[in-house]
């Protein structure tokens, strides 16, 4: 026989080591059992949300109606063609809706990342496969602005970023969205991997609508002046919190692919903004590039085109914002 060191033969060490395999086997399938009832269970939970409606688009006032004298059809249509022009600088701009939903909004792919798991984006077209072709404005404002589904289960909809998103908004990008072509696509729901499932279980991957605090709060009608100030820039900077945190020192990306890296500092601490000056921030918004001339990470490096899009007001105000935030050290 082989003589190991300590007197312990072959045959013992396999007892050892097969011992030890079944351990962690039978360790590991309980911990995936386990996880896949918690998840189960979390998933099917539902959301109380209160009820908004608005109009899609927005009309005319009725000011504005008399004094350019327009008839009922043609005050409709000049409406119609303001809100989806409005709608289009959203989605270009500010709101990264074809990143998830695809460039012609048919669907495309949110996280596809073993074992974390599979999140597609659905089609919001009018063709085969739409998820959205019976939906109202308080459908629209339950899956956009809470992350909650018609039947009340949370969705993976990353809601936190467009919470403080005003009616008129949702109205007009939903109104641009209705003019896209009809496309056939089924998009298949939502699949977590192992991972994907113990961090949902363990909560370190909370669900959309727990990241909402209040399901009933008022929102905003219209979205603050565009002008350089303080309230359009933090009204802008809603869409970054996401990744950002709330308090913007950056971190670590909640639920996003384990490829990429943490968020960035955007406070104005010696961590984050705090030397950059706004040409700076222009040419890493637009060119994806820091200061030192080092390429911005993914998912910041996506954002690029929307930035080039934005206007000066926007850019500005955006800046004017961030500048005065408190300084907070990097998470």
């Amino acid at each position: 026989a082989i003589t190991l060191p300590g007197s312990l033969d072959m045959k013992r060490l396999l007892k050892i080591v097969g011992g030890l395999v079944a351990v962690f086997f039978v360790g590991g399938t309980g911990t995936y059992i386990w996880a896949s009832v918690a998840t189960a269970r979390t998933l099917a939970r539902t959301f109380g949300v209160h009820a908004v409606e608005f109009p899609i688009p927005f009309p005319l006032s009725d000011e504005e109606r008399a004094e350019l004298d327009l008839t009922e059809e043609d005050a409709a249509a000049m409406a119609t063609n303001r809100a989806v022009e409005r709608g289009q600088h959203l989605v270009e701009a500010r709101y990264g809706c074809t990143e998830c939903h695809g460039s012609d909004f048919s669907g495309g792919v949110m996280v596809d990342a073993f074992p974390l798991g599979r999140l597609l984006g659905p089609n919001l077209t009018s063709g085969e496969g739409s998820r959205t072709l019976s939906y109202t404005s308080v459908d629209w404002d339950r899956m956009v602005r809470h992350g909650v589904r018609p039947d009340s289960r949370s969705t993976a909809m990353p809601s936190v970023d467009f919470e403080l998103m005003s009616d008129q908004e949702l109205s007009d990008i939903v109104a641009y969205i209705e003019t896209m072509p009809p496309v056939d696509n089924v998009v298949p729901p939502v699949t977590l991997g192992p991972l994907g499932k113990i961090l949902v279980a363990t909560g370190a991957l909370p669900l959309a609508a727990d990241l909402i605090e209040r399901h009933d709060a008022d929102h905003l009608e219209f979205p603050p002046t565009a002008e350089v100030s303080i309230a359009f820039g933090q009204h802008l900077a809603a869409v970054c919190t996401g990744c950002h945190t709330a308090e913007l020192a950056g971190g670590p990306i909640p639920g996003g692919d384990p490829s990429w890296g943490p968020a960035a500092n955007l406070t104005p601490h010696a961590e984050g903004l705090g030397s950059w000056s706004y040409d700076d921030f222009v040419i890493a918004m637009r060119e994806g590039r820091g200061p030192d001339g080092v390429a911005l990470l993914t998912p910041m490096d996506l954002m690029v085109p929307y930035a080039t899009e934005m206007t000066e007001v926007e850019m500005e105000a955006l800046w004017t914002y961030l500048q005065s935030v408190p300084p907070v050290a990097s998470r």
